[in-house]
């Protein structure tokens, strides 16, 4: 064992085991965590790298270290530890990002991500992460991954609402399938939702022109990292914060629930020694993603989850190969599309998130956690689920110890 970091607890799974456990639910999970990943998610780098006046190379490339390079990351140690870990990049980072390359150069930005690479390898590999983690109440934790996981129910009827000819077919198809154990075990819900959605896409006509403006293969740009005290100072302790505590927490969380075990110091060391080469392409910092591996684990056997995340990490691998173009059609779709998919994907998590949150002990902290976390406060530069925790903790250790 390399310092804190967690043995695995399984053995390694043969060609022959992949095979076996490899079924249409875990194909279907697979590639719509993948869908999911490649839709709302991008959007946000897409709006992060318009901020800094990216050019399309440095775009390309930012889009190809998240796919290509985090894909590895996830086939390796999913294989490695048989067991579901989906590692991509941090949306709220991202966010955080695009901000401040409204006032830093991209290389400041990148020097950023190195030096939040090392601190964040060394939080895990020393074990300092691992023992904040067991500090604080699961139930506080699922609260916040509830009080993410939101925004995806509420899209899913707002969608509904504006768009009825492309959303309710997907979430009655949804719910008819997810009523039918047998043919959901053949035909995974979630994934013939997606199917039918795009065939109403096509039939109205919805789908924007420009798919493949922007080309089909990618091609990675090495970007030289500039070490500035300004970007230091001003997205160092905040992408930390962000990696290791809302979307590490959210990932660990999401995958305990399924009744998984994952590593809290292998999750962070894997996140910052990876987000150094990423991070060179100009990708931001790697996490283990909550929505994710929630899509990964949402099949019925959790000792086959692993080759659901395996198809994820294959096809994040092939999707960075080709980013522009599928990327490009993906956002050509309509956002009722995006809005709807995401919404009946998420629906199981959600009823999950919020059945872990609210059963058992520190109900009053998870409930204050929830409610901080939907108000998207954010205070210092960190967002509003880092604060849920912290005063979600404070209020459960104050009111609910008994």
């Amino acid at each position: 064992m390399i310092g804190a970091i967690e043995r695995p607890q399984l053995s390694r799974p043969t060609l022959r085991d992949i095979a076996r456990d490899l079924g249409p639910q875990e194909i279907g999970n697979g590639l719509v965590a993948l869908l999911f990943s490649a839709s709302g998610p991008i959007a946000v780098i897409l709006a992060a790298a318009a901020s800094g006046n990216l050019t399309p190379e440095q775009t390309s490339s930012w889009i190809f270290g998240a796919f290509l390079g985090n894909g590895l990351l996830t086939l390796f140690l999913t294989w490695f530890y048989r067991s579901p870990q989906a590692y991509f990049w941090t949306i709220p980072g991202t966010i955080i990002v695009g901000d401040a390359l409204t006032r830093l150069t991209f290389s400041e930005v990148i020097g950023a991500y190195m030096v939040t690479g090392v601190l964040v390898f060394l939080l895990g590999w020393s074990g300092l992460i691992g023992r904040l983690m067991a500090w604080l109440p699961a139930t506080i934790v699922m609260a916040m991954v509830a009080g993410i996981f939101l925004r995806f129910g509420l899209e899913l009827v707002y969608a509904i609402i504006d768009a009825p000819l492309i959303a309710l077919p997907m979430f009655l198809v949804f719910i008819l399938l997810t009523a039918l154990p047998r043919a959901a075990a053949v035909a995974p819900p979630v994934a013939v939702a997606a199917v039918v959605g795009t065939v109403m896409v096509l039939m109205l006509g919805e789908l924007s022109p420009g798919a493949l403006d922007n080309g089909i293969v990618a091609s990675p740009l090495i970007t030289a990292p500039t070490f500035s005290f300004a970007a230091m100072a001003e997205l160092v302790i905040p992408l930390t914060i962000t990696v290791v505590i809302v979307q590490n927490g959210q990932g660990i969380a999401v995958l305990r629930a399924a009744g998984h075990r994952p590593g809290v110091n292998l999750a962070a060391a894997a996140s910052g020694l990876w987000s150094i080469p990423v991070g060179l392409i100009g990708t931001t910092s790697t996490c283990l993603t909550g929505p994710t591996n929630a899509l990964i684990v949402s099949g019925p056997r959790k000792e086959r989850h692993y080759t659901a995340a395996m198809v994820t990490a294959v096809g994040a691998i092939f999707v960075g190969l080709v980013s522009p173009a599928f990327v490009g059609f993906m956002l050509a779709m309509p956002i009722s599309f995006i809005a709807a998919l995401a919404g009946v994907a998420m629906l199981i998590p959600l009823r999950n998130a919020f059945l872990a949150g609210f059963k058992g002990s520190f109900s009053t902290g998870a409930l204050v956690c929830f409610l901080i976390t939907v108000s998207e406060l954010t205070l210092l530069g960190i967002t509003a689920p880092f604060w849920g925790l912290v005063f979600g903790g404070v209020v459960g250790w104050l009111l609910d110890r008994g």
